[in-house]
């Protein structure tokens, strides 16, 4: 028979850690591997919301080429400059997004440098979930870029983990 009370005499402080470190890795696992379809599920959520803007303005950019004096969906004019803000507060009013995370801030915004908060580049972190628009108008000049980027999931600046896009008129 096992004398057990020799083999627990000899657990000393370095059996201690290697048992402390298998449970570890072995619950980090069950926990990746139980979370993974819900972290999935959120990226594809976020990779929806971020198709959809762009979808939207290239279908304005669109209806506007081929016919420029007609008005876009928010109101200006389609052979002027597009302002920012009013394309914002125009999907934020008519395009469903959904919020796969609890973010208490609009889930489209403008940004000076949409590459920058897509990515969280130089320090600067940068929320998962929410659509970066150029700050800048959207020029009326043929060739204008206008960006649409989202941090899909951390780290941001991983490839594969953000979406930055570049719409043209």
């Amino acid at each position: 028979m096992i004398d057990i009370r020799r083999k627990l005499k000899n657990f000393g402080p370095l059996e201690v850690l290697v048992l402390s470190s298998i449970t570890y890795v072995v619950v980090m696992l069950l926990w990746t591997a139980s979370t993974r379809s819900d972290v999935l599920q959120k990226a594809n959520d976020i990779k929806t919301n971020h198709k959809s803007v762009v979808d939207f303005i290239n279908n304005e950019v669109n209806i506007c080429s081929s016919n420029r004096e007609s008005l876009t969906s928010w109101g200006e004019k389609c052979n002027s400059v597009w302002s920012s803000e009013k394309i914002v507060s125009y999907v934020l009013s008519n395009i469903d997004l959904k919020n796969p995370y609890s973010i208490n801030k609009p889930l489209i915004q403008t940004s000076q440098d949409p590459r920058i908060q897509a990515e969280g580049k130089a320090g600067q972190s940068t929320d998962k979930g929410i659509i970066f628009v150029s700050l800048s108008n959207f020029g009326s000049e043929e060739g204008s870029e206008w960006i649409v980027g989202t941090c899909v999931k951390s780290p941001c600046v991983a490839a594969g983990n953000n979406e930055l896009v570049s719409v043209y008129r």
